[in-house]
């Protein structure tokens, strides 16, 4: 069985609350939630999983290794209801006044798997911000610390995405869909991501959906697992058209 995963944003607790039930109604297909951790808001990841778990059991924050302070406790790891965290590098913070620490992802994954075993730890994959050899180097060594499979940022091209599903053969893995529309969401990804989009893009919301579909049928086919981030759209209107 094939699953998917709703990325929605802890922007505060009304307004998670509000989105966790509207997936829940127009999207039924979604299994479990992803919750990054951004800190322009106050909401933590691991207080938000805390929050929509009545709504939806299964809900997997995400953890920024670079947050971590060495004696700190874990994030989320004194959470009995909690079973899956996601740990990322994390970017560096805008604000020099937020801490950071020389923790790699690898380490903080280690940690998890020492400090919290009762946790199941997933790790990041990126097809687009280096060379291919550095971050299948970097899945090795995330897999050497305990990592139990991969949620990938978004694949906008089909080539791509066969690329990555041969680099990734056996790996437990979440492709991750996430819609582009209109010129500036497509400069973000480009400026922040690096990534490269086909000749024949269209960063409109149809063409978007009929990507995702065509995407989430090439992954179910490949008995593989898709994460869908819908930033900055109507809940609704993109995910009620991609239920099976």
């Amino acid at each position: 069985m094939t699953l998917t995963s709703v990325e929605l944003i802890p922007r505060d607790s009304e307004t998670l609350l509000r989105d966790a039930h509207e997936v829940r109604q127009c999207f039924p297909d979604a299994q479990m939630i992803n919750i990054p951790d951004l800190l322009r808001f106050p909401l933590r990841s691991w207080e938000a999983a805390t929050l929509i778990r009545p709504v939806f059991p299964r809900v997997i924050p995400h953890i920024r290794a670079i947050d971590i302070a060495p004696n700190a406790p874990l994030p989320g790891a004194d959470d009995e209801g909690l079973t899956e965290v996601l740990v990322v590098q994390g970017d560096p913070p805008s604000d020099l006044k937020h801490r950071t620490y020389p923790n790699t992802s690898e380490s903080v994954i280690a940690r998890y798997r020492r400090e919290a075993p009762h946790l199941t730890v997933y790790a990041a994959f990126d097809p687009y911000r280096r060379a291919p050899y550095q971050e299948m180097e970097a899945v090795a060594r995330k897999k050497d610390a305990g990592a139990a499979g991969l949620f990938t940022q978004p694949v906008f091209d089909m080539r791509m995405l066969d690329l990555c599903m041969n680099w990734l053969h056996g790996e437990n893995v979440f492709w991750g869909i996430s819609p582009v529309v209109g010129p500036k969401s497509r400069s973000y990804w480009e400026t922040t991501n690096h990534v490269i989009f086909p000749p024949d893009f269209e960063p409109t919301m149809e063409a978007n959906i009929a990507f995702a579909r065509q995407m989430m049928a090439a992954v179910a086919q490949a008995g593989g697992n898709t994460y869908l981030m819908p930033l900055r759209v109507n809940l609704e209107r993109y995910l009620a058209p991609l239920c099976r």
